[in-house]
């Protein structure tokens, strides 16, 4: 056995980020109130994660690259049946850190445009229509009980390595590191270096300024009221 580092920093700070403003947003949105607000700012940080995400996973590490752990079919198969023994995630581990991220970034794109009926109005409402607006806030609610499903499916997963196939993954998440066998890849990790993170800090940080609606133009002021017939 020997101890690699699979993990960089920039993935692991997105990732305890992300997990840690979706519960937030679960929080926040179930109680309403004064919360919706930073229900509201929620939204914008984590659709600004996203956009990292999906930059990072073009220009990061090696095992951040989707391209390094996103594979086919035959590549599924291989690991099911035992004869997959690369390091970072595994075929399946790939599909769950896909659905994950369709599911949370469709959930987040449609708050953006959702409302509550009383005061709060997504950072992007002004763009469409209140019709359209209600149709995407109902989609947003239903929306809410499948990422419930799809965490709770990845901490089962999580759970399941660590008792059943004695396959630790919150520790490496941690420090980045994880020991790996003789039959395992055991290189390093490469790439992602400085102007890798300048990009994708760029990406995340334009997208959450696009998700913010600052550049939405402000609604027209109301026409004055006609005077008076006398």
């Amino acid at each position: 056995m020997q101890t690699i580092r699979v993990w960089d920093l920039p993935l692991r700070l997105f990732h305890w980020l992300l997990a840690a403003a979706v519960a937030a947003a679960v929080i926040t949105g179930q109680i309403g109130g004064n919360l919706m607000i930073w229900h509201g700012r929620l939204g914008v940080l984590i659709a600004g994660l996203i956009g990292f995400r999906l930059a990072w996973g073009l220009v990061g590490s090696t095992h951040s690259r989707f391209a390094s752990f996103v594979r086919g079919p035959s590549a599924i198969a291989a690991y099911l049946r035992g004869q997959w023994h690369g390091v970072g995630h595994n075929p399946l581990g790939a599909l769950s850190v896909l659905g994950l991220l369709a599911v949370i970034g469709l959930q987040t794109a449609g708050g953006l445009f959702a409302n509550d009926d009383i005061a709060f109005q997504g950072p992007l409402y002004g763009l469409i229509g209140k019709d359209t607006s209600d149709w995407l806030t109902g989609l947003h609610r239903k929306g809410f009980w499948l990422v419930l499903t799809l965490v709770a499916l990845h901490i089962a997963a999580i759970v399941f390595y660590t008792r059943v196939k004695g396959e630790r993954l919150v520790g490496p998440m941690l420090s980045g590191t994880r020991e790996v066998g003789a039959d395992q890849a055991a290189s390093a990790p490469t790439g992602g270096g400085a102007l890798a993170l300048i990009l994708a800090l760029g990406v995340g940080i334009a997208s959450a300024w696009g998700a913010s609606g600052a550049w939405v133009p402000p609604p027209p002021p109301p026409e004055p009221a006609a005077a008076p017939a006398w």
